[in-house]
């Protein structure tokens, strides 16, 4: 059969699947944000699409509300394990010897982080698409308070006094200061790009704040990431370590003394083309390490690889140190295990090779002692006082591991409560954040899509040409019926865009079958947006943004003269996902691309997703017009004086 047949083939099998999903309705009314239909149906302007590439699709999807725990906390007698289900917006309270479950616990939205209090009376929740701070009573196990707070609220913690909570907000990129009594905010600091995770030093002498997307630098240069430093007793950021090279950051961790720190991240490699990935070319799983125990002084650090050669162990992100700092433990979400390192060995061969390792895969042989195999998509971990066990999260199959540390094997496993059945969607849940499928485990869609959203970076992908198409990562958010995919416009579907493309170009060979890749599928078609901050609560817009929607619709420029139908915003941009599903040349071309024609992007949130153009070149949404405008074919603005540009933005942020 020849390559077009086959292709043709695999296509309309897939568009033919069957998809047996069956509805377990959930305890706590609390909607299923990650990867909800909306109602669990299509509406009716979805229904053409969907019956053409799915004929069960168009018909109603029952959506599971599993827990997809990504956290946990210890009260201090080790008797409760609390843990911090995502999906289904709850704290499981677990006996933390037996893992039954003791209570189940609604907190609101998407909750990614919680903090206990100094005296372990009240737990606080980060519930991040509900923008507030849950306050739990430890004693009632109930929640007694909620507090707003920043966009995006993604972790959480406490002083040692007791009396000021800090809690680092993704969407607006800082970490707010609360009032730990009254809720009431004191201050912001800013952080990096998505803002996330928060550790507290154990003498409570400062806080750590990492960010998962790259900070916004030059054009085509290596990704800059870096560690908050606050001072939690006056509130006010002391220093920035920087982390080169780095885009994902996820844990950090302290020893007990203070000496050694350690952060999760992914080590990108997107300026060279896509066709390196046999060579290790995509990303580098790896952790930094810091502190006076490495010999470089309280500043100092030095990156730490992960993987091995010809093997990888994608997408580093919960870290720990044991109690007598001899190990080191990472959970690898994108291959189901977590990385044991032993720190006297690490802290030799850093000594030998004081220039460096960061690209040496032979180098892990040399300190890491152990790949202890867990459950799907493991994320937090935690370590008993004595640190006699570890307990890791895992995500997609709704369970906590229970490792013995000193045998290092899992000595038991907790499930947690919810739908015991496996939906479609989970299904291909699971197939997005995996990374067995691509060539020795390097990668899964996650790596360039961080939960399920986009990374901030620009690629060289391989199908144009080398150092040709240069290409900005879009979001994922809402994609279902924008066809045609990818920025040419090329792949017709999302089967296309993600089956023999990916599998050809990212993965290196056939891995899914026409069941994973209609699971697949189907999880990413069922993405929805987040909430949008910069909308009013009934629809109504602020009076800049009035401003900014009659100028998105206009037909004349502000000299009376009539503006071309082809080039009003609206006109590329219509209808309710704002784009039009048609590509254009509106001269954003430049030398490295094969044409200047792109297709019509969304704009759902795209307030969120900067760089923007086709190869990311624009650092913000003003200079998509003020320095890639110059002949007004990308709409009429050359006329617009700053005060109206500034009042289109805000009303493309309501978008």
């Amino acid at each position: 059969m020849s390559r077009h047949l086959w292709i043709s083939a695999r296509i309309l099998a897939l568009l033919v699947a069957v998809y047996a999903v069956r509805s377990v309705s959930p305890v706590h009314a609390v909607a299923r944000p990650i990867v909800a239909v909306s109602s669990g149906t299509i509406n009716r302007n979805e229904r053409s699409e969907a019956s053409q590439e799915y004929p069960n699709e168009a018909r109603a999807i029952p959506v599971e509300q599993y827990a997809s725990p990504v956290e946990m906390l210890m009260s201090p007698n080790g008797a409760r394990l609390y843990v911090l289900c995502q999906e289904s917006g709850e704290i499981q309270v677990l006996d933390a010897f037996s893992g039954r479950v003791l209570k189940r616990i609604g907190v609101g939205r998407v909750p990614r982080g919680f903090t206990l209090s100094p005296n372990a009376d009240k737990l606080y929740v980060a519930s991040s698409w509900d923008d507030h701070v849950a306050v739990i009573d430890t004693q009632r196990l109930q929640v007694i308070a909620t507090w707003k707070v920043g966009a995006e609220p993604t972790s959480i913690a406490v002083d040692h006094s007791g009396t000021q909570l800090f809690v680092a907000n993704r969407i607006s990129n800082d970490v707010a200061v609360l009032n730990a009594k009254t809720g009431s905010e004191q201050r912001r600091l800013e952080a990096g790009r998505g803002a996330s995770y928060l550790t507290m030093a154990t003498d409570g002498s400062r806080l750590l704040v990492t960010h998962v997307y790259p900070n916004l630098g030059e054009y085509r240069t290596v990704p800059e990431s870096e560690i908050t430093v606050i001072d939690p007793h006056n509130a006010h950021v002391v220093e920035r370590m920087p982390l080169h090279s780095i885009a994902g950051a996820f844990h950090v961790a302290l020893s007990n003394d203070g000496h050694l720190g350690v952060v999760a991240h992914l080590h990108p490699k997107n300026l060279v083309p896509l066709a390196h990935v046999e060579h290790g070319w995509i990303f580098g799983d790896s952790i930094t390490v810091f502190g006076t125990d490495i010999g470089k002084g309280i500043h100092g650090s030095v990156e730490v690889p992960l993987d091995e050669l010809d093997r990888y162990f994608s997408y580093p992100f919960g870290v720990a140190i044991a109690p007598d700092k001899r190990h080191i433990y990472v959970t690898n979400a994108g291959a189901d295990v977590v990385t044991v390192v032993d720190v006297s060995k690490l802290l030799a061969y850093i000594h030998a090779h004081p220039g460096g390792f960061a690209q040496n895969l032979g180098a892990s042989a040399h300190y890491v002692t152990a790949r202890i195999a867990v459950g799907a998509n493991p994320r937090g971990v935690l370590l008993s006082r004595d640190g006699r066990h570890l307990y890791v999260a895992n995500r997609l199959d709704d369970t906590v591991s229970v490792v013995n540390t000193s045998t290092e094997r899992v000595e038991k496993t907790f499930p947690l409560d919810g739908p015991k059945t496996i939906s479609a969607l989970r299904k291909g849940e699971r197939i997005f954040y995996s990374a067995r499928y691509s060539f020795q485990g390097q990668i899964a869609c996650t790596n360039c899509h961080i939960d399920s959203t986009f990374d901030g970076l620009t690629w060289d992908l391989e199908p144009d040409g080398f150092g040709i198409g240069i290409v900005d990562n879009r979001m994922l958010e809402d994609i279902r019926n924008t066809a045609p995919y990818k920025w040419n416009g090329s792949n017709p579907n999302i089967p296309t865009e993600c089956g023999i493309r990916t599998e050809k170009y990212f993965w290196r060979s056939q891995n899914y079958n026409d069941r994973q890749l209609a699971d697949l599928t189907l999880y990413i078609r069922s993405i929805p947006a987040r909430p949008n901050r910069w909308r009013l609560p009934h629809g109504q817009m602020t009076s800049a943004q009035e401003r900014g929607r009659a100028l998105f619709v206009r037909s004349k420029d502000n000299f009376g003269n009539p503006i071309a139908e082809k080039n009003r915003c609206v006109y590329c941009h219509s209808g309710p996902m704002g784009t039009n599903q048609t590509s254009f040349d509106v001269g954003t071309g430049k030398r490295t691309d094969l044409s200047g024609v792109f297709d019509t992007p969304q704009l759902t949130n795209i307030a969120l997703t900067a760089p923007y153009l086709h190869d990311g070149s624009a650092r913000s949404l003003e200079e998509i017009w003020t320095l890639y405008n110059p002949a007004d074919r990308h709409g009429r603005t050359n006329d617009l004086t700053k005060d109206q540009l500034n009042d289109l933005i805000e009303y493309l942020k309501t978008r």
